[in-house]
């Protein structure tokens, strides 16, 4: 079993994050190379992409928007030092959720969609009341 500090967790979990933003976007090029490429007018050629594609697409968009939060969440969390295993287990369970929440979104499942943005969301808010908690 690896031992890692709570710091290092959290680092690696930005890392997973963000690497995870574009895992949405493999099947978004699949479906853009299915429809024919339109380098002259790439952003109309998503209305001509199948239903998958048009998901995968919005999944993409919706990383970008909830990694800004969760790296500014997991930043004070790292910066306040905490050693809890709440924020351990919220620098885990983040990138697992936005993964699943891809997965949901693409497959048109959107009671897991919804589940996995909540359990993301609550991650990032979990991390930011407790590093505000951890400054008094």
């Amino acid at each position: 079993m690896l031992d890692l500090s709570v710091s290092a967790v959290l680092l690696y979990s930005i890392f997973g994050a963000a690497v995870l933003i574009y895992f949405p976007y493999l099947l978004v090029a699949y479906a853009r190379f299915q429809v024919g490429m339109d380098l002259a007018a790439p952003r109309a050629m998503f209305d001509k992409l199948p239903a998958y594609g048009q998901r995968a697409t919005w999944a993409h968009q919706n990383s970008f928007e909830t990694f800004v939060v969760y790296l500014a969440a997991a930043l004070l969390a790292y910066l306040t030092k905490i050693e809890s295993s709440t924020v351990m287990g919220c620098a885990i369970a983040y990138p697992i959720s936005r993964f699943f929440y891809s997965v949901f979104y693409i497959a048109n499942i959107p009671l897991g969609r919804s589940l996995m943005f909540g359990v993301g969301s609550f991650c990032s808010g979990a991390l930011f009341v407790l590093s505000l908690m951890a400054v008094k």
